[in-house]
């Protein structure tokens, strides 16, 4: 849902009662205070941890399931507990989609392959706070046309995070993805987005990946949301297997998607699942 700039003044105050309860009855978004922020920080560190953990398993021949193994125990062996597990009745602790899978696979005794691409999705919980992230991997060596495809998808996060600042609205995020991705002569998913997180899963607002500049809510310091573009070589189209849960491209097409966990603050944003792009 999209809101017109309201013009809303953003002065120092942006965490006061009157903000946060206007934000709340508006859009049910909670503004997060220091130590709101704090503890999705270290749930967030813990979160890149993770990836860069996984990044140093991927290889031809390694199962999806060895791969959601070696996030649920690292997890549980700091202290937290993946999110995913039993979310909504997902199965696994980790979400692993390869090559045309464009988000939420299950991890299974599929083998990875030399020119794969695969995406890690980690979600901890820390100490009760939640921070999301995701990158994609190449399996070995993989094909430039493949190479250029992760790397536009990295692009496109970085324009999105670029874009957040106090005053800019959830549109300029998008705008900023979907004009990057679509001058490469890629496709972006429209059905699935960021949202808000830290006290939970899944919070509000939604975070679309394409949109109008100057269109949409308005950021103020406090918000917290993923951005997590998901990016198809092919057409736009997507469909859902029949285990209910792992999106494909309806063409059969790559997909890539990278995710961090943002916070707007009183003079832009700072990522607390940092990791270069």
């Amino acid at each position: 849902m999209l809101f017109r700039n309201s013009k809303l003044r953003m002065t120092r105050r942006a965490l006061s009662s009157s903000l946060a309860e206007e934000y709340w009855k508006r859009y049910r978004i909670k503004l997060k205070d220091k130590s709101a922020v704090e503890g999705i920080a270290r749930a967030g560190e813990l979160v890149v941890s993770t990836l860069d953990m996984i990044g140093g398993h991927i290889a031809p021949g390694i199962t999806t399931d060895a791969l959601n193994t070696l996030v649920h125990d690292f997890t549980l062996e700091h202290g937290a507990v993946p999110a995913p597990l039993g979310y909504r009745g997902f199965p696994k602790s980790t979400c692993v989609s390869v090559n045309d899978e464009i988000c939420h696979g299950i991890p299974g005794p599929r083998e990875l392959r030399e020119g794969d691409i695969v995406n890690v999705d980690v979600t901890s919980i820390k100490d009760g706070w939640f921070a999301d992230a995701n990158r994609t991997f190449f399996v070995g060596e993989v094909a430039p046309g493949v190479r250029r495809l992760v790397e536009v998808t990295a692009q496109c996060l970085a324009r999105g995070i670029a874009a957040v600042r106090p005053g800019a609205t959830l549109g300029d995020v998008g705008y900023a993805i979907q004009t990057h991705a679509e001058k490469a002569g890629y496709s972006v998913v429209r059905e699935l987005v960021g949202h808000g997180v830290g006290h939970a899963f899944h919070e509000q607002p939604q975070v679309n990946h394409t949109g109008r500049a100057g269109l949409g809510i308005v950021l103020v310091p406090g918000m917290v949301f993923t951005i997590e573009p998901m990016i198809n070589q092919g057409g736009l189209a997507i469909k859902r297997l029949d285990d209910g849960w792992t999106v494909v491209t309806a063409d059969g097409s790559l997909s890539a998607q990278f995710e961090q966990t943002l916070l707007v603050t009183e003079k832009g944003s700072r990522s607390l699942t940092p990791y270069q792009l």
